[in-house]
């Protein structure tokens, strides 16, 4: 094959792979085209395995060379910057991660100081923690009982009488009642 037409094959692919790093997102068919030219005009420049790898690690080196002078220029990182994704995860911008202090709410009981319509804010222990519930809405005021905790979600329901106490393991709004007694042995009705 005629090595013109395979040294253009070698810079259009090298453009185009460079084209997917610094303009385009993702392996597109620029990527893929790229790089298929630039081994095609390997494949068809070389006339033995021998020229085709020592064609190959030139090119590779021209292309480290670029890619080095282009870190040393900074081009390359502001190019990189395009592409990937560079977000500081602080908590100061609003990034929370799991509070494993939150499970010491689960199983308390506290009040809704504002209406749950599901989130909202409720008194927990003397502390202001918002919370949400499991999808009903629950009035200010009403007293509430957390039961359980996901991530940063302080998941609650409406508190009914001392039997709404969940068991380990329970979902919200699943009670399994069992039967609390005062007085020694007469179970406790919350339904009268």
């Amino acid at each position: 094959m005629n090595t013109g037409i395979a040294l253009t094959l070698i810079i259009i692919g090298i453009i185009l792979v460079f084209a997917e790093l610094f303009l385009l997102t993702g392996m597109t068919v620029a990527g893929v085209a790229g790089i298929a030219a630039t081994l095609g005009g390997i494949y068809f420049l070389g006339e033995s395995l021998a020229q085709r790898a020592l064609i190959f690690v030139i090119v590779a080196l021209v292309v480290g060379l670029i890619c080095f002078v282009g870190y040393q220029t900074g081009h390359l990182k502001r190019a990189w910057g395009k592409v990937s994704l560079e977000v500081d995860q602080r908590n100061e911008k609003g990034y929370v991660a799991p509070n494993p202090e939150y499970e010491r709410y689960v199983r308390k009981r506290g009040e809704a100081l504002t209406v749950l319509r599901p989130a909202g804010v409720a008194l927990i222990d003397g502390e202001r923690v918002d919370v949400v519930t499991a999808g009903e809405y629950i009035k200010q005021g009403t007293p509430i009982l957390v039961t359980q905790v996901e991530g940063v979600r302080i998941i609650v329901r409406e508190a009914g009488g001392d039997t709404d106490i969940p068991t380990a393991g329970e979902n919200h709004g699943e009670a399994d009642r069992t039967e609390a007694t005062h007085d020694g042995g007469t179970p406790l009705d919350d339904t009268k």
